[in-house]
């Protein structure tokens, strides 16, 4: 999901990205045993479940920076993107529960991409503690001025098929736009990508009448002109683009976002948990984490972590509930 806004914040980060962890790196981890007083005692690896640049890339090198700052230990990053971000849950999942590996990850896998695959794939995040919210990272329907569309109402009384762009099968951006065009009852044809930046691409050069995206990814282009927003899919207009109206404005039934909580092996203990807190709100804080949400288009969900439990399990039930209601296939539908 690379857009020049989180370039710029991946240049803004180029010392957390120094600690960077290829998918065949690795290093010692010293953090084992200890109680939360004198948590971490080591080096802390953080997994990122997408490739570098990307905006779950950005935030959780932001947040590395943040506690290594705050807690006075190294908290490397280490990407291990494919399966929507299951490949990084996995190695969390099988960690020791004792703090030395730690994950920010996005409420889709747990909540949209179990929709979208086999029973035997399904990441739970019962088998995970979730330690504190993190942010929002709301979705923008975009048309290209080429396409004729200048609202929501104009897709609607569209006599072609709109063929639409979503960033992969079982993410946010294909669960909104195929509740979207459902709702409607718009004939549409489905173009999945493997992420937002192809996607992004595709709708620029008019290939594709709409795409889902992440905010962050679509609002320079929006801005300067090259884009035009349709609407936004979360509960409540975003300060980024205010003049958007959401889908449920407009008549629809349709509320999709998306989120990161920071997560632990299952069974870490609760002093090492409420330390690994401290360390986040601390950074959240500071000037330089408020400015980095506000680059790349955030809205801060920085919540305990029952509270943000409690919004994904309503959320699971509210997308499983929408998919059924309207007869929606994840998998085969882009």
């Amino acid at each position: 999901m690379l857009t020049s806004a989180l370039s710029r914040a991946g240049i803004a980060l180029t010392a957390a990205a120094a600690l960077t962890l290829t998918a065949c790196g690795g290093v010692e981890t010293s953090t084992r045993g200890g109680s939360g007083a004198d948590y971490p005692s080591g080096t802390v690896e953080m997994y990122v479940g997408a490739s570098p640049g990307g905006s779950s890339d950005l935030i959780s090198r932001a947040v590395s920076k943040g506690l290594s700052d705050e807690l006075g230990a190294s908290f490397p990053v280490i990407n291990r993107e494919g399966a929507n971000g299951a490949l990084a849950a996995a190695e969390v999942v099988k960690a020791e529960p004792d703090g030395s590996v730690i994950a920010i990850q996005n409420a889709s896998l747990f909540a949209i991409t179990p929709l979208a695959v086999s029973p035997d794939e399904v990441t739970k995040i019962d088998d995970f503690d979730i330690v504190y919210g993190v942010s929002r990272d709301d979705y923008v329907l975009v048309t290209n001025p080429a396409s004729g569309y200048k609202t929501l109402q104009d897709l609607q009384n569209s006599t072609r098929t709109v063929r639409y762009g979503t960033t992969g099968v079982g993410t946010g951006a294909q669960l909104a736009a195929a509740l979207l065009f459902k709702t409607t009852n718009v004939e549409s044809q489905a173009v999945p990508f493997d992420g937002g930046a192809p996607a992004l691409a595709a709708v620029l050069g008019n290939q594709i009448d709409v795409a889902s995206l992440q905010v962050g990814e679509a609002i320079e282009n929006i801005q300067s002109g090259k884009l035009i927003p349709l609407s936004v899919f979360g509960p409540e207009r975003i300060e980024y683009l205010p003049d958007v109206p959401t889908a449920k404005e407009q008549g629809l039934d349709v509320e999709v976002t998306q989120y990161r909580v920071m997560t632990v092996p299952k069974g870490t203990p609760q002093e090492i948990q409420d330390r690994i807190a401290e360390g986040m709100k601390a950074t959240f804080a500071t000037e330089d984490y408020k400015a980095f949400n506000k680059q790349n288009s955030l809205t801060p969900m920085e919540l305990p972590g029952d509270e943000v439990a409690e919004q994904l399990k309503k959320d699971q039930t509210r997308y499983a509930d929408l998919v059924k209601q309207y007869g929606i296939n994840l998998r085969d539908e882009g």
